[in-house]
């Protein structure tokens, strides 16, 4: 189980540094697997790991990206403030609903998300003209869903942000500064007002966080971060688009397989 969740997490690692996610898109499905044992608690402790993971992956990250791409989110405190406040608000909901309506929020969020870059205009060509900064109003809804469904905030703001004018890869760096931001105070509800460590859980699991499930999976994806923020290969931005459709399908199927 371990070594599977190494390889998990250097797949996780993958996806950060390209993509702007992995802790919860690539980490929850196979966490939902992982702890099936737990039985309704596998998705809370699923999506409370997930959050532990995207603190660490978004911050590490974060720190590799180069300052002059970090410079466009100058001036978005209200934003940042915002997605935080989100980020406690949507782990303090997911503490009273059952997991198995998180898991199927979780696929129907997909769903959704997969329909609507595919389908609208601005995101698999980016729209010429003026980059427009993110709207501060988006950030307690982006940060709500994102920690309620333990998917981080990137996968709602990368699409915005593409739509904004960003091309690919500036979208996917910000997007792990924005992920930070939900991430911490969702992984703070996690560890200390999750609603009690579930009825049979091993001894690595505090709260609702599974420790050594989270060490496994940091272990694969950290340096695989490091490595790709510094000396990634360069990908055309319709490919990387293209790109992250594909990966946002392959969750979904991944995420379907573990509940039907």
């Amino acid at each position: 189980m371990i070594v599977i969740l190494v390889l998990v997490g250097v797949a996780s690692g993958v996806t950060t540094a390209l993509f702007g996610f992995g802790g919860g898109f690539v980490a929850v499905p196979v966490l939902v697997w992982a702890e099936v044992g737990l039985g309704d608690d596998a998705a809370r402790v699923a999506v409370a790991t997930s959050s532990v993971l995207m603190v660490v992956g978004a911050l590490v990250a974060t720190v590799s990206t180069p300052t002059h791409v970090l410079a466009g989110l100058r001036g978005s405190t209200c934003l940042l403030v915002l997605l935080g406040m989100g980020g406690a608000v949507g782990a303090l909901a997911a503490r009273g609903v059952p997991g198995g309506a998180i898991s199927w929020g979780f696929l129907v969020y997909l769903l959704v998300t997969i329909v609507s870059v595919t389908m609208r205009k601005g995101f698999l060509e980016v729209v010429d003209g003026p980059v427009r900064p993110l709207r501060p109003a988006v950030g307690l809804p982006i940060g709500t869903i994102a920690a309620f469904l333990g998917v981080g905030g990137s996968v709602l703001t990368v699409p915005v942000m593409r739509r904004s004018g960003h091309r690919m890869a500036v979208a996917t760096a910000l997007a792990n500064p924005l992920t930070l931001a939900v991430a911490v105070p969702a992984a703070v509800v996690f560890l200390l007002a999750s609603g009690g460590r579930p009825e049979g859980a091993g001894g690595g699991v505090i709260g609702a966080v599974d420790v050594r499930a989270a060490g496994a999976l940091l272990a694969g994806s950290v340096p695989v971060v490091v490595y790709l923020r510094r000396w990634g290969p360069r990908i055309s931005d319709n490919v990387h688009a293209r790109c992250y459709v594909a990966l946002l399908v392959t969750v979904a199927i991944v995420m379907a397989a573990n509940l039907i």
